[in-house]
């Protein structure tokens, strides 16, 4: 336990909101977000990869990526949590979890669902378009 890092936030209510619309819409990257990499991180493992170094001050900036299903991903793009290590301090800093849009909305309001996939309300026919399309493309073969 010396060696353990803490966690903490860099906005705690906003990152907890994003992390609650996780769970929400995809349980796999939540369970993988709270069960094995928090646990990892305090006991200093660091998965993702490196955006930023700082070797004068110990910083290391890093992009996880989350499990997330493909559907979701091809259309909203990749669940990723961005965090800093502060090796000095044993410091894991929390910064946010991308894509941000679709996981703010997702929290403020319930988000309807097309072919079970989320869609948002800002932009919901762009949304069903891509979802027929990649099905399209899907039934032809060509993903």
């Amino acid at each position: 336990m010396k060696n353990s890092y803490v966690i903490e936030y860099l906005n705690e209510n906003e990152f907890r909101k994003k992390e609650r619309a996780v769970k929400k819409y995809n349980m796999l990257a939540y369970k993988k977000l709270i069960f094995e990499f928090y646990s990892d991180f305090r006991e200093g493992k660091f998965d993702g990869v490196v955006v930023s170094k700082n070797t004068k001050d110990g910083i290391t900036k890093y992009e996880l990526k989350l499990p997330t299903d493909a559907m979701f991903s091809k259309v909203y793009e990749d669940i990723v949590l961005h965090y800093s290590v502060y090796e000095n301090q044993k410091i894991v800093m929390l910064n946010t979890i991308t894509p941000e849009d679709i996981l703010t909305e997702g929290h403020q309001k319930e988000l309807q669902t097309y072919k079970g996939v989320p869609i948002s309300k800002s932009h919901s026919e762009k949304d069903m378009f891509k979802i027929n399309l990649l099905n399209m493309i899907g039934k032809d073969g060509l993903l």
